[in-house]
């Protein structure tokens, strides 16, 4: 007779010996999750990938091959019209307005709550290897000794800021990339903001020991200001040597993973925000001036790390997406008159707007053999939408009310039948007071300006724009893409209606399942 107690005993025997063998022959490549890269360029406009600005002044190769090879979205967008609102948004699937509307300052503290979760915490939570490299503007939590004891004119103010002296940096550095869910992290904060110095995980390797001379950097930009605050420094430090440091150890992370465990890597291009300084080798590499230039390095940078995921062998298991944090800074006004390059498309805006050019951003995703090489997407996506579908493209599980704007995109990655449009609204914003919200093909904003701030009028007169007087806006996007055509008094009915789903929207604490 076997006594159950026996039973039991050969039961979790043979599981251990499968479990054995199992793990003794290795995980196969197609049996575990795919690794996902996110390169993130940095104020890079719709119009400044080539592939789909017919009348570019730039080259961008390597992406245009990426496009090429995965899918490209034309209607796709960034929570925010600027930087740290679009990065939280990103790594939380939460728009960025249920926290704030502005970016985190020199020394600011972090955008982010404790109890948020993020997309590398998840991700971690279920075996990958994270990192992030590059630019973080997420805040951390510095330890300081007193209050800044700096004063500087800039911009016409006096403004207090921080000397070497006044941080305390025998300390660990909390609240950033590591405690948001990377085991690893590389890079210079943000390259126009104090310190200027390299971070590695939660550590200064250098500490600073001197400070910025925001009227005498010691170097030249090629097109533009400098746009650094004062602050500590790293003696000799030269802004020219953070992309290229920042490329070097991002493939040199690539080259050192294992190929039987998924990573994710978070790349955040500090390109081609200002300041505006291409590497010597690039310069006239473009028809676009020195931003030209700086985006055919941007584009080669991107080159870089594609090319070294396929070095390794890893390409067909590798999810790789570009995209940007919002749309060109001011400069493509001039750029546009000058040289005949148009950072924005044929969209309305720039950077900080409610109109497109603030935040519908280039957006290609590649995965070898799952999503369709050289395919297009006309589906309307925002960036908050890459936490779930990655998520259960990996294979995880969200927790509960994480990612609550984000819907899963996958169904349109994966070329599957579905109800289309995907969401059932996106809301567009930067600033507290300017809202957007796109439904289907209509979008409506509650002001009658979508504009951060006045057209200069040679660029109003070069693209024929006219202002608008009605108390809001309404456009029919699969017709006007540009925005010249405001419908607001023609279907008062649709005005109503986006407006009074933008303010459920608001008043929601998840717009994915407002409708559930």
């Amino acid at each position: 007779m076997i006594f159950p107690m026996t039973t039991l005993l050969i039961k979790n025997a043979l599981f251990i010996a499968i479990c054995l063998i199992v793990f003794s022959c290795g995980i196969s490549e197609n049996e575990r999750p795919p690794n996902i890269v996110i390169i993130y360029a940095d104020d890079m406009g719709y119009g400044d990938l080539n592939v789909q600005n017919p009348d570019s002044k730039i080259p961008t190769p390597y992406l245009d091959k990426l496009a090429e090879e995965g899918m490209r979205f034309t209607d796709a967008h960034s929570s925010s019209g600027i930087c740290s609102p679009s990065r939280y948004a990103l790594l939380t699937g939460t728009y960025h307005w249920r926290r704030q509307h502005g970016i985190v300052g020199a020394f600011g503290v972090p955008f982010f709550n404790d109890n948020d979760i993020t997309l590398p915490q998840v991700l971690k939570d279920n075996g990958f290897e994270t990192a992030c490299i590059g630019k973080w503007h997420l805040g951390w939590n510095w330890v300081f000794k007193n209050e800044p004891s700096g004063e500087v004119m800039q911009w016409g103010q006096k403004r207090k800021f921080y000397l070497p002296e006044d941080v305390d940096w025998s300390q660990p550095i909390t609240g950033g990339p590591i405690d948001r869910g990377f085991d690893y992290y590389y890079g210079d904060g943000t390259i126009n903001f104090p310190p200027y110095a390299w971070v590695k995980n939660d550590r200064l390797p250098v500490i600073p020991n001197a400070s910025m001379d925001i009227d005498n950097i010691g170097y030249a930009t090629k097109e533009g200001n400098w746009e650094f605050r004062p602050g500590p420094k790293v003696e000799g430090w030269n802004p020219y040597e953070v992309l290229p440091n920042l490329a070097e150890n991002a493939v040199e992370y690539i080259n050192n993973r294992d190929p039987k465990k998924p990573f994710f890597l978070y790349f955040a291009l500090p390109s081609p925000h200002a300041p505006i300084i291409p590497n010597d080798e690039f310069d006239g590499k473009s028809e676009a001036g020195a931003y030209g230039d700086f985006m055919v390095q941007t584009d080669w940078v991107a080159g870089q790390i594609i090319q070294a995921i396929k070095n390794k062998g890893l390409e067909d298991n590798t999810i790789v997406i570009f995209s940007a944090d919002n749309g060109p800074e001011a400069y493509a006004w001039e750029r546009a008159e000058r040289y005949g390059h148009f950072s924005m498309g044929n969209l309305r805006g720039l950077k900080r707007d409610v109109w497109e050019g603030g935040h519908h951003v280039p957006f290609i995703i590649k995965w070898p053999g799952k999503i369709k090489a050289g395919s297009i997407a006309t589906e309307t996506i925002s960036q908050v939408d890459l936490m779930t579908t990655l998520v259960k493209i990996s294979g995880a599980s969200l927790p509960e009310m994480a990612a609550p704007d984000s819907y899963d995109i996958s169904p349109v990655l994966m070329s599957e039948n579905y109800s289309s449009p995907l969401r059932e609204a996106t809301i567009h914003n930067t600033y507290a007071n300017t809202w957007g919200i796109r439904k289907g093909k209509w979008l409506y904003i509650n002001d009658s300006t979508g504009g951060h701030r006045k057209l200069p009028t040679s660029f109003k007169a070069l693209k024929g724009y006219n202002d608008f007087e009605t108390e809001g806006l309404l456009f029919d996007m699969e017709k006007d893409v540009e925005q010249r055509v405001n419908l607001f008094n023609e279907f008062p009915g649709k005005v109503q209606e986006l407006k009074g789903l933008l303010e459920q929207y608001r008043a929601s604490e998840s717009t994915v399942h407002l409708k559930k």
